[in-house]
């Protein structure tokens, strides 16, 4: 599936790809329902309905992804809403591994992800994975989420890379499109975002499970 000997970069996203989707599931459609019909004192079915809307009319904009967006549309604050919940906040099996033959194979290791600063800087915290990366970017730097083709060239210019090159890993269809549009050659989805949630179909691109499954090509240096 991979080739690794004609890579030299690896761009992973972080929700869903390295961890556990189920803590941004569980927050967005449990959580801040509850905490928004308890702030506005209302029954939490209607709390959640309205709210399910307004996430579906912002999804796939940069706005979709800012907590301080939705604190000023909820009159919530949201990044503290999050805390609550961080023990949710999981890595998914085998990511650490991964990693690991990554730095010792000596491939670029990029973090690329629309989470918003506050949710990143949360994850990391939590997680400790911020030293596995030579770089950690967030959509929201580049003013544009991962979605938009244009988000690429921006990216280019921020961190230059050969797109027949890098390995890119996402478990959303949307943005493995708007990759591919680009032109990355080495594109790879995530089947199990979250761990609570059935796997999904293979669509138009390959795809695993896990990181064990594309490791052991992966030859270390030292």
């Amino acid at each position: 599936m991979i080739d690794w000997n004609q890579i030299d970069s690896v761009m992973l996203d972080m929700d869903g790809t390295l961890l556990d989707l189920h803590f941004d599931n569980h927050f967005w459609l449990e959580h801040v329902p509850f905490r928004y019909a308890e702030a506005k004192g209302i029954p939490l079915a209607q709390a959640r309905e309205a709210l399910l809307a307004r996430y579906r009319s912002e999804e796939g904009t940069l706005e979709w992804y800012c907590l301080d967006h939705w604190s000023r549309e909820l009159e919530l604050d949201i990044a503290l809403l999050k805390e609550e919940v961080d023990h949710l906040i999981a890595v998914h099996p085998h990511v650490i591994d991964f990693l690991d033959q990554l730095m010792c194979a000596g491939k670029e290791r990029i973090l690329v992800t629309n989470a918003h600063q506050k949710a990143l800087a949360l994850k990391m915290d939590r997680t400790r994975l911020a030293g596995f990366f030579n770089q950690v970017i967030s959509s929201h730097q580049l003013g544009l989420p991962k979605e938009h083709p244009e988000f690429w060239h921006r990216l280019q210019n921020l961190h230059p890379f050969d797109r027949d090159r890098t390995l890119f890993v996402d478990d959303s269809p949307a943005v493995l499109a708007s990759a591919e549009q680009y032109g990355m050659r080495w594109l790879l989805a995530m089947l199990k975002p979250d761990s609570k949630g059935p796997a999904r179909e293979p669509g138009d691109y390959p795809a695993i499970h896990d990181f064990s499954e594309i490791t052991g090509g992966l030859r270390c240096m030292i």
